[in-house]
C-alpha cells in the first residue's frame, strides 16, 4: 500500500480542486502541472495524448517547455514516452545522463546538467487502457525513493485520467477533421470517436474534392445532413450554393415541378415561371434527402441529369443544363424498395456511385457521452442553466438506451432534462417517461430472488475490494476488474459506505507523520 507525507497528500487535494473546477481542460491540466511544480519539486512535467488506432503519442500540455511552433510526436516504443504507452508501465530514470533511450526532443535540457536530474514517466490509464503519458524532472539530489515518486505521479495520473482521455478524444476529432478540410477552415462540427465514424471521416475526406454522386445511407437521425453539408463545404463546389430537398415532405404531384422548376401555365395554378431546385444548385450541391419517397416520374428525370447534365422543366421544351452535384441520402434499404418495384435499379446504380454508411447511436459506443456531455454545454449556455454534468445513474442508463432516433433523440432528451434540471447535474428523474419506465421496469426486475443473490453476491465482493484499498474506489475497481465509475454507481446503487473503511485504514497518526492513500 502506498504511504504519501501530508505535503504529497496536500498536493493531491489541490489538484482535485482544480478538477472540479468549470474550466477548459486543456487550462486545468496545466494547472495541475503548475501544482507539481509548486508543491512537489517537479519541472518541467508534460502530458502526452495517445492515439489508440496508430499508437502514436503527441506532446499536448507542457510547464516549463515552451511549445510554440513544434508538434512533437512519438511513435510506439520510441524513446521512454513511447516505451511507456506501449507497456503500460511506468519508468524512472535515476541520472537522464546515462539514458539512451531520453530524446528530449523538446531541447528543454539542451544547457541543463543532466546528469542532476532524475526523470518519471507515467501511463495515464482509463478503462482499462493507456490514454496518455505523463512525465516530469526532478532534481536527483531530492529524490531520495524513486519507487516513492512514481507512486505520487501514478496518483496524479489517476485523477486526471478522465480529463486527459475527454482531451484525447476531443483533439483526435479536430485532427480528423483538419484531414477533412484539408486546410480549409472547418464547418461542420462532427463528435464522434468511435470506429464507425472514423471510417466516415476518411470517406468524407476521399470523396469531397471530386465531383463524384454521393448516398449517404443510415437511421433516421444519425447526422445525414452533417456529412452532405461536410461533402460540399469542403468540395470545388464549396462556394456555390448548398440546396437542400426533404423528398418526403413534397406531395408526388409537386415533386417534379419543385425539383425541375415550370414553365407559366404549365399545369392549373401555375401563374409564373418556377426555376426548379436544380436549375438553383448549379455551380454547387443539391442534397437529395429520403430520396427513396421520389415519384416515378420524378425518378426517370433524375437519372437523366445523372446521366446528361441536362433536364427539361415542366410544360417546357427548353434544355437546362446543370452541374450541380448530387447528394442523396435515405433511411431505407433501396434493395428492398427495388425489389418491390418503388425505385428503379438503374437510378440505384447512378446513386450509389460512393455510398457512405453512417452508423446508428446505439453502435458508436463511448460517442453516446461525448455527444450527450456536448449537448449539455449548449442547452445549459442556451437556457442560461448552470448544469454542466451528467450522474452516473444517467450515464449508465445512456449506455443501456436502444437510441431508436439516435443523436436527434440524445439532443432532444438533453434539452428537456437540462431544462427539467434545477442543480448542476442531469439525474434520472430529469429524463423523458421513455428511459425512466425502462429504469423502474429494470429496478421492480431485479427485486426477483436471483437478482437478491446477485446483489449480495455484488455487494460481497466490493465490500472485500474496499477493505484491502482500505475505501480506495480506484484500487477496488481495478482489483475487481472494472471501471470506478463503475463501481460508484454499484456503491451507491447497493447503498455502501466506502468511508467506513477509509477510517479503518488510517490508523492513528500524528502530526508529521506518514498517512495511508485515501483519494
Amino acid at each position: 500500500m502506498s504511504i504519501h507525507s501530508f505535503e504529497e497528500l496536500a498536493a493531491l487535494h489541490a489538484i482535485a480542486k482544480i478538477l472540479a473546477q468549470p474550466w477548459e481542460l486543456r487550462d486545468q491540466l496545466e494547472r495541475v502541472l503548475n501544482e507539481m511544480h509548486a508543491r512537489l519539486g517537479m519541472e518541467r512535467g508534460m502530458i502526452s495524448l495517445l492515439d489508440r488506432d496508430t499508437g502514436e503519442a503527441w506532446l499536448d500540455v507542457a510547464h516549463g517547455v515552451n511549445l510554440d511552433g513544434l508538434e512533437i510526436t512519438y511513435r510506439m516504443g520510441e524513446g521512454i514516452t513511447g516505451k511507456v504507452a506501449q507497456t503500460g508501465r511506468p519508468m524512472a530514470i535515476p541520472n537522464l545522463g546515462k539514458e539512451a533511450l531520453f530524446l528530449d526532443r523538446t531541447g528543454a535540457r539542451r544547457f541543463l546538467n543532466r546528469e542532476e536530474l532524475a526523470f518519471l514517466c507515467v501511463p495515464i490509464m482509463y478503462d482499462n487502457r493507456v490514454v496518455g503519458i505523463l512525465s516530469a524532472d526532478k532534481g536527483a539530489g531530492s529524490v531520495v525513493d524513486l519507487d516513492r515518486e512514481l507512486s505520487m505521479l501514478t496518483a496524479v495520473a489517476e485523477l486526471i485520467a478522465k480529463a486527459v482521455h475527454i482531451l484525447a478524444l476531443e483533439e483526435e476529432n479536430r485532427r480528423l477533421r483538419r484531414l477533412i478540410n484539408q486546410g480549409r477552415s472547418p464547418s461542420v462540427d462532427f463528435i464522434g470517436h468511435s470506429k464507425g465514424m472514423q471510417e466516415v471521416f476518411g470517406l468524407i475526406s476521399h470523396v469531397s474534392d471530386s465531383g463524384t454522386t454521393v448516398l449517404i445511407l443510415g437511421e433516421t437521425g444519425t447526422g445525414k445532413e452533417l456529412v452532405a453539408q461536410a461533402i460540399h463545404v469542403n468540395s470545388p463546389h464549396g462556394k456555390g450554393p448548398l440546396i437542400q430537398v426533404n423528398c418526403a415532405a413534397i406531395p408526388d404531384t409537386l415533386m417534379e415541378s419543385e425539383l425541375f422548376g415550370h414553365e407559366k401555365g404549365a399545369f392549373t395554378g401555375a401563374l409564373r415561371q418556377r426555376r426548379g431546385r436544380f436549375e438553383e444548385a448549379n455551380n454547387g450541391t443539391i442534397f437529395l434527402d429520403e430520396v427513396s419517397e421520389l415519384s416515378a416520374a420524378a425518378q426517370a428525370k433524375l437519372l437523366r441529369v445523372l446521366q446528361e447534365k441536362q433536364f427539361q422543366p415542366l410544360g417546357s421544351s427548353r434544355l437546362v443544363h446543370t452541374n450541380a452535384r448530387v447528394v442523396a441520402a435515405t433511411n431505407r434499404r433501396l434493395e428492398e424498395c427495388i425489389a418491390g418495384g418503388q425505385f428503379r435499379s438503374d437510378l440505384y446504380y447512378r446513386l450509389s456511385v460512393f455510398p457512405i454508411y453512417l452508423p446508428p447511436l446505439r453502435e458508436r459506443g463511448n460517442d453516446i457521452i461525448l455527444l450527450a456531455d456536448h449537448f449539455v454545454l449548449k442547452y445549459s449556455q442556451e437556457l442560461g442553466k448552470p448544469v454542466h454534468r451528467i450522474s452516473t445513474a444517467v450515464v449508465e442508463a445512456f449506455l443501456a438506451h436502444p437510441w431508436p432516433g439516435n443523436v436527434r433523440e440524445l439532443e432532444n432528451c438533453i434539452e428537456r432534462a437540462v431544462l427539467l434540471a434545477e442543480a448542476d447535474s442531469i439525474e434520472i428523474m430529469h429524463l423523458p417517461p421513455s428511459l425512466q419506465v425502462k429504469t423502474r421496469a429494470g429496478e421492480k426486475k431485479d427485486s426477483g430472488r436471483l437478482s437478491s443473490v446477485v446483489e449480495a453476491q455484488e455487494r460481497t465482493l466490493i465490500v472485500d475490494a474496499l477493505k484491502e484499498t482500505r475505501g480506495n474506489q480506484s484500487q477496488a475497481a481495478r482489483l475487481l476488474g472494472t471501471t470506478k465509475r463503475i463501481i460508484q454507481y454499484k456503491i451507491q446503487k447497493l447503498g455502501i459506505d466506502p468511508r467506513k473503511y477509509r477510517e479503518k485504514g488510517r490508523g492513528s497518526n500524528g502530526p508529521g507523520q506518514s498517512v495511508q492513500e485515501v483519494a
